[in-house]
């Protein structure tokens, strides 16, 4: 006899525990690892919750990442869905026009060249300590620290003027709000767009050994394309890497097994950061696919047409992918964890990420070894409203 398909469900958004995943995500997954689900448009589609069946979309190319074919899940994404896609958007193009874009920057982030930038990486880090251990308890540790970090380091790679750090931070800000109003998304990708226009044309006058200058210089992309991949690199090479490190350490002071476990043996920070990104999965409502095509997916037909959303936090937690997935062990070898994607579209930058938190968070409990909340936990305020999960502010004391 065949089983009845399950009603179509809408997707949850609140969290019982702030550091786990909504409920009935897992619940569901339990269920099976693809539902149907009802979007904000009244379009159903799909959700995929278990691990093996969120791979094999993300490495399907028969799936489609274009904006414009896509039905956002919840009401608060039906405005960015109006926004079109500007030139240089390349993560909301397909092959072979993605693979164009992703052909010119992959040799910009190779192994070797992140490597290259460590010394670099660990001086911006040591300057941040230096800097609260000066001002002195209580600190905003997302102002203090793990914002300025990666936003330093994606500027000094794309050879933007951290003096303006203010003005991209805000739009970007705005640009992943859920609340923002579509005049506020279009100001603030209008607003980043021309800055980044103009800095694209003073790099041709006067050209320097950063990214932006290389791709001038390439010659292989107009000046609007190089700004759209300005505007994207410069926003998602900060807001992912701050957020995983506030967020990450929000965790580990919850934690204080394996934060003392950390402190006392730094050689754990590789392992440590593939679980915090595991763990907590920032990127927790998304990604989204298209099916260009009729696509079986764990014994599922989808559609040509219906879109896949693709619940990473509750794939990361799957108990048939990895032991005991709702506990936090820094000794785990999480690798393989699905929190960069995977397929043509994982993140370009995660060396880059990955570096970036090997040396933050070991440096900050080594500077700080009382390092402890100013508040009680509950009183941090969650990034719910965000499209990338973490914290708002985290007060501090050491």
């Amino acid at each position: 006899m065949t089983q009845a398909m399950p009603q179509p469900v809408t997707l949850p958004m609140t969290r019982e525990r702030p550091l786990d995943p909504p409920e009935d995500l897992g619940r569901w997954r339990e269920e099976g690892p693809i539902r149907p689900l009802l979007y904000a448009d009244g379009h159903v589609g799909w959700l995929v919750t278990g691990y093996a069946a969120a791979r094999a979309v993300l490495a399907d190319p028969r799936f489609s990442t274009r904006v414009e074919l896509m039905h956002p899940p919840f009401p608060q994404r039906l405005r960015q869905a109006q926004i079109k896609p500007r030139p240089g958007f390349f993560l909301r193009e397909d092959p072979p026009e993605h693979t164009r874009f992703r052909r010119l920057l992959t040799g910009q982030f190779t192994v070797r060249r992140m490597k290259l930038l460590e010394p670099r990486i660990a001086k911006i880090t040591e300057d941040r300590l230096d800097e609260m251990e000066r001002l002195g308890p209580p600190a905003d540790l997302v102002q203090a620290f793990a914002l300025p970090i990666p936003s330093l380091v994606i500027c000094e790679l794309l050879g933007v003027p951290y003096d303006d750090h203010e003005r991209f931070q805000r739009d970007s800000s705005i640009l992943l709000s859920l609340e923002s109003s579509i005049e506020e998304i279009t100001a603030a990708i209008d607003g980043l767009t021309d800055y980044l226009a103009e800095l694209v044309r003073r790099k041709r006058a006067e050209p320097g050994d950063d990214l932006i200058s290389g791709l001038v210089a390439s010659g292989e992309l107009t000046e609007e394309e190089i700004t759209g991949v300005a505007v994207l690199l410069l926003v998602a090479g900060h807001e992912t890497t701050a957020n995983m490190l506030s967020l990450g350490t929000f965790t580990l002071l919850n934690a204080p097994a394996q934060l003392a476990a950390l402190r006392e043996d730094p050689s754990l920070a590789e392992s440590t950061v593939e679980e915090l990104m595991r763990y907590l999965t920032v990127i927790h409502l998304g990604p989204i696919r298209t099916a260009l095509e009729d696509v079986e997916v764990a014994g599922e037909t989808v559609r040509k047409g219906q879109s896949v959303t693709i619940a990473l936090g509750a794939a990361n937690r799957d108990p048939g992918r990895f032991e005991s997935p709702d506990t936090l062990d820094i000794r785990r070898q999480a690798m393989g964890h699905l929190s960069f994607g995977h397929g043509v579209h994982q993140c370009l930058g995660q060396q880059l990420a990955r570096i970036e938190m090997r040396i933050a968070y070991p440096a900050l409990l080594r500077r700080f070894p009382g390092l402890r909340l100013a508040v009680p936990a509950d009183q941090v305020e969650m990034r719910s409203n965000m499209a990338i999960y973490g914290v708002h502010r985290l007060p501090v004391a050491w």
